[in-house]
């Protein structure tokens, strides 16, 4: 297959598989990911993960702010098909029709639930237990294109969005190693998306990383798992902002207590009342400082002096529903 001409379209951790994958079966002859962006406090500029790759394995690069404005490189590049996974950006018409054997893409989720751009946080939060990883072919719309093949994954109680990617992106490599010859051999059946089963993941948002303590100890758990470790889940207490990573569930209730209020210390934790019960935060960050367990927080506070005090006090009034 190395005759097959790839332009291979992905930027984050998430697509670095897929494309070694292509690399080493295929002739790759062209990258296209997002620009190098500022990472960190210090604003350090840093190419994507699939830019380190391609340019480490000297595959020609390109990174277009605008893709519908900076497209006819692409074409230059006479790919025969192209193949995307996690992106950022939509492609336009002229390069979906320009490849001989088509644009596929590899999404981690199985359509047409969760279209959109961050499936596998969406998937967790909605607490669901299987998800997975769909192939389909490109088109102008928002994952909307024909599906080509599915693979499920079982999401288990215990995973968080880094545990669930590494599933996922092993499933996606193993399908679209199976998949792809069948496509260039015309071998493959197309089905149609239907659009009333469809629902949207849409990108994760400063607000959505809040945690609101008026919600049950279930969902505050899945969004918990959802967002660690990028970006992570955070709450206000005492005027700062402490990041949450991981939680446990208990049933216990604490009736005469706010939403939000920590109501007991535990040794690898404390415990905050919810809506219908409790949740125990086990690994948070401070403001300037680096990821933690609590049981490490506790070796620098009182931790009796936590007991009372109330999450997101001046964010929203809580309520005892």
């Amino acid at each position: 297959m190395k005759n097959i001409k790839i332009v291979f379209m992905g930027t984050p951790d998430f697509s670095v598989p897929i494309l070694e994958m292509l690399i080493n079966n295929y002739n790759v002859v062209g990258v296209v990911t997002q620009p190098d962006k500022e990472v960190g406090r210090k604003k350090i500029i840093t190419p994507s993960p699939v830019k380190i790759v391609a340019e480490r394995n000297n595959i020609n690069v390109l990174t277009p702010k605008k893709l519908k404005d900076e497209y006819e490189s692409i074409i230059e590049l006479e790919p025969d098909i192209i193949v995307t996974c996690a992106f950022g950006q939509l492609v336009p018409v002229e390069i979906l029709n320009y490849p001989k054997y088509g644009c596929i893409n590899v999404h981690a989720s199985l359509l047409p639930k969760y279209r959109g751009g961050a499936p596998i946080q969406r998937a967790i939060m909605a607490g669901e237990v299987k998800t997975g990883i769909t192939i389909m072919y490109m088109a102008e719309g928002l994952d909307t294109g024909d599906m080509i093949s599915k693979e499920e994954v079982l999401i288990d109680d215990n995973d968080n969005y880094d545990s669930l990617s590494i599933k996922l992106q092993k499933s996606g490599v193993n399908l679209l190693e199976k998949t792809l010859p069948d496509i260039l051999k015309g071998k493959v059946k197309r089905e149609i998306q239907n659009n009333e089963e469809s629902t949207y993941a849409r990108i994760i948002t400063r607000d959505d990383e809040l945690i609101d303590f008026n919600k049950s100890t279930l969902e505050i758990h899945n969004k918990i798992r959802a967002l660690d470790s990028i970006p992570g889940a955070y709450a206000i207490l005492d005027g700062n902002v402490m990041k949450i990573y991981s939680s446990r569930m208990s049933d216990h209730m604490y009736l005469n207590a706010k939403n939000g209020q920590i109501v007991k210390i535990y040794s690898d934790g404390f415990g905050v009342s919810t809506k219908d019960s409790e949740l125990i935060i086990t690994q948070i960050q401070l403001q300037g400082k680096k990821r933690m367990s609590v049981k490490d927080y506790f070796n620098g506070i009182t931790k009796e002096k936590l007991i009372g005090k109330v999450f997101n006090e001046d964010l929203y009034e809580d309520k005892k529903n």
